[in-house]
């Protein structure tokens, strides 16, 4: 019994660590936006076109929740199922709930197919955030958004959609060409700017084509981070949209995967609440 007082304090600290491991420490709570099954808590939007109606009329395709061709469906792989844009029409599928301050981690990976002007070019997704007003609003398929861009050698680039737009520190290649730098000028990216709206991601961590993708997305506030297989690619400030020259805050709103011209898989959709961004990232 002499030894115990020893063992006591070799004990203590693994005791007091399991201690705060069970005494209701704060963790992550994921919400799972995607249930394997169907879309349910999703919508489809179309971009609505023309087609003969068989009778001689005209009618309109597309829209929301019309998806006759099957764009956005539940297939299996490996035993799980999984979120397949078919990419042969444009349009979004969006969620039914808005989010505002949240980490969401989703994973993604190519498929084969490319369509129409697509076709045998740069596979092409993205991750819309923000989405605000009606459907169609950009390209008569999106919503008013901003993108966390999906594309093959250029996952993490920023579009500024429909009105939307951000502040990101870049280095100036050139009129049309901006590259993320965290030490960079601040320049605004939107349509009605100068810079343009499009912002290019720093370094590439995308996997082969073929392979998953894991992409994580922080924002807090009006600050957003672009995080594409660990490695931190962008991070943006004062998220804002305009309308007729006047900036408002943009800062909640829907989440929106885009059809786009290519066969694309998702899976692992969650989503979680924070207060703050994780230190170091900015």
């Amino acid at each position: 019994m002499k030894h115990f007082p020893w063992i006591l304090c070799l004990l203590l600290p693994c005791l007091a660590a399991r201690s705060l491991r069970h005494s209701g420490h704060p963790k992550e709570k994921w919400v799972t936006l995607f249930n394997g099954r169907d879309l349910t808590g999703w919508d489809s939007y179309i971009a609505p076109g023309k087609q003969d109606g068989g009778d001689g009329k005209t009618m309109v395709t597309g829209g929301l929740n019309n998806d006759a061709k099957k764009v956005f469906s539940v297939v299996q792989q490996d035993g799980h199922g999984v979120i397949r844009v078919s990419g042969e029409q444009w349009g979004g599928l969006s969620t039914l709930q808005e989010y505002d301050n949240f980490h969401l981690q989703l994973q993604f990976k190519w498929g084969e197919l490319t369509w129409g002007q697509k076709k045998g070019k740069k596979k092409d997704s993205g991750l819309l955030y923000f989405a605000v007003g009606k459907h169609g609003a950009d390209g008569n398929a999106w919503m008013r958004s901003q993108e966390f861009q999906i594309q093959e050698g250029d996952c993490g680039d920023y579009w500024g959609v429909a009105g939307a737009g951000e502040e990101v520190p870049a280095n100036k290649k050139s009129d049309s060409e901006y590259v993320y730098d965290p030490s960079g000028q601040r320049y605004l990216f939107c349509a009605t700017s100068t810079s343009g709206r499009h912002c290019i991601k720093r370094g590439d961590p995308e996997n082969p084509t073929g392979q998953w993708n894991i992409l994580d997305l922080y924002c807090q506030g009006d600050t957003s981070i672009h995080v594409v297989n660990g490695k931190v690619v962008m991070v943006l400030y004062h998220s804002q949209q305009m309308d007729n020259g006047q900036s408002t805050p943009l800062a909640k709103g829907k989440l929106q995967l885009q059809s786009e011209g290519a066969e694309v898989f998702y899976r692992d959709i969650r989503i979680t609440p924070i207060s703050q961004l994780p230190p170091g990232m900015q």
